[in-house]
């Protein structure tokens, strides 16, 4: 005998299996995740703010 379906839960797996290769491929088209470009702005405004702490002050020579 063949195996009993309930064509719910079946029509759920199909839909999650779909949603799992969208997600996937917006993965794949749309790059980096919100924590990779946070920790991207944290870096850069570290390096900025490293850079302007060790600036020289040049004398006004008027």
């Amino acid at each position: 005998m063949a195996e009993i379906i309930s064509f719910r839960k079946a029509k759920k797996v199909i839909k999650r299996k779909a949603e799992d290769q969208q997600a996937s491929e917006n993965r794949i088209r749309f790059g980096r995740t919100k924590a990779e470009k946070e920790n991207d702005r944290r870096s850069v405004a570290r390096r900025e703010a490293l850079l302007d702490g060790a600036e020289r002050e040049t004398p006004d020579t008027e």
